[in-house]
């Protein structure tokens, strides 16, 4: 009865449109309630003690980081850089708008805020140039998805505070994953550019103007080697490189760039701020819902029942991909992770799958759902961005969500590609 209700009202309340977090607490609330398992002060310090975490901290330094980068003008930069590489082609600035993603993706750790950052300089070229702006949203809002795959990402800080992998196993083990999902999305881009007739640019670049190009842009560009470098480098945690990022995007735009202005960094530290609340919301009441699980044994029934069904490696991931792409549609990621990790990981490592391989499957799944109605956050962003409706942007991205399932089998099959990497970290 407690799961029922657990469940029941949580269904019921998001059915409402009552925000996730809030609804994540009623319904750990109720349950606790009527089952009587604990003292009713528990809510309150697992709402504390949930995000009481030194990883954790990383988060609002991550967001603060990726604002701050997106309003100081290094994301035009990156996006000048692109087009050097990438513009002359057939559909060349979807291809710099693929590029600069994966790029932003090693500075911002969020899906949304690399579509708002690349969108909002991307869109209105790509329309002068004659793209389809369905297209052209979809391809970014799909593109963003990299933002949580190639480090840092937030979600692979979530999953490893639920896990207990280590935060720096699994930053190495999402940069091939996340290059190859570049690198399928550019593939597409570059068809469907083809067959829709969306020319590159004419202009060619002298050696002197990309040089020039490049030295306005190595503020941009040093980012990542300073956040990741000093990270695997063994110079400072990824908790301290979230804290560095926030002080050099800070000096960066406000000093070097000067695209930064003193009245904005308030409405700049602001944003974050309302961004991290929200967040952090999510994370202790999905921490809460969680351990209220844990109480009743659903994750250890679950488990049990799965394995009742089939042991064999192949036919339980395919469940399990089916499970997380169905949950990413109406599920927001944190609270996804928080909640289905504690359920879905004894399975696979009982089968022998590692947690650093699992855990990247959960987060590419998860990451495809933010292009995927009705929650898709990514599609939200792009269609507000782009100013088109949220209909038309999800036809957009279908052909790209298509490739990345695509690609997701791979990755699932082939664990090679997450742990080569990956387990240089442990």
């Amino acid at each position: 009865m407690v799961s029922l209700i657990l469940f029941g009202l949580f269904v019921v309340l998001l059915a409402v449109n009552v925000p996730i977090g809030v609804a994540l607490g009623l319904a750990s609330m109720a349950a606790l309630g009527y089952g009587g398992l604990v003292d009713s002060s528990y809510l309150a310090q697992s709402l504390v003690t949930s995000i009481d975490s030194f990883p954790l901290m990383a988060v609002p330094f991550f967001i603060l980081a990726g604002d701050l980068m997106g309003h100081g003008g290094i994301s035009r930069r990156l996006l000048d850089v692109g087009d050097i590489f990438f513009g002359r082609f057939t559909g060349g600035l979807a291809l710099v708008a693929v590029a600069t993603c994966m790029f932003f993706a090693a500075i911002s750790g969020s899906g949304p805020a690399t579509v708002a950052a690349i969108g909002g300089v991307l869109f209105p070229a790509m329309a002068k140039r004659g793209y389809d702006q369905r297209f052209s949203v979809g391809l970014v809002a799909s593109a963003g998805c990299i933002g949580v795959i190639i480090p840092p990402s937030i979600p692979m800080v979530i999953y490893a505070t639920s896990s207990g992998t280590s935060v720096s196993s699994m930053f190495l083990a999402g940069i091939i994953p996340g290059l190859l999902i570049g690198a399928v999305l550019m593939a597409v881009a570059f068809l469907i550019s083809k067959k829709q007739g969306f020319h590159g640019s004419p202009r060619r670049y002298t050696g002197r103007e990309a040089f020039h190009i490049f030295w306005d842009a190595k503020w941009a560009l040093l980012v990542p080697v300073i956040i990741l470098g000093g990270i695997y480098g063994g110079v400072f945690t990824p908790t301290e490189a979230a804290a560095v990022a926030v002080v050099y995007g800070l000096f960066v735009g406000l000093f070097i760039y000067r695209d930064l202005k003193l009245r904005d960094v308030y409405k700049v530290f602001a944003h974050s701020a309302l961004t991290t609340a929200t967040i952090m919301i999510i994370v202790g009441a999905a921490t809460v819902f969680g351990r209220v699980l844990a109480i009743e044994g659903i994750p250890a029934m679950l488990a049990n029942n799965i394995m009742s069904i089939t042991q064999n490696t192949i036919l339980v991931l395919l469940l399990i991909n089916l499970l997380l792409l169905l949950i990413g549609c109406f599920m927001e990621t944190l609270a996804a992770i928080i909640i289905l990790t504690p359920i879905l990981l004894p399975v696979v490592t009982k089968l022998g799958v590692d947690p650093v391989h699992f855990g990247i499957l959960m987060i590419v799944n998860l990451a495809i759902g933010m292009v995927t109605p009705p929650l898709g956050m990514n599609l939200f962003v792009g269609s507000r961005v782009g100013r088109i409706s949220l209909e038309g942007a999800s036809r957009g991205a279908l052909p790209f969500l298509f490739a990345m399932i695509a690609l997701l089998v791979v990755l699932t099959y082939v664990p090679q590609i997450s742990l080569l990497l990956g387990g240089l970290g442990e």
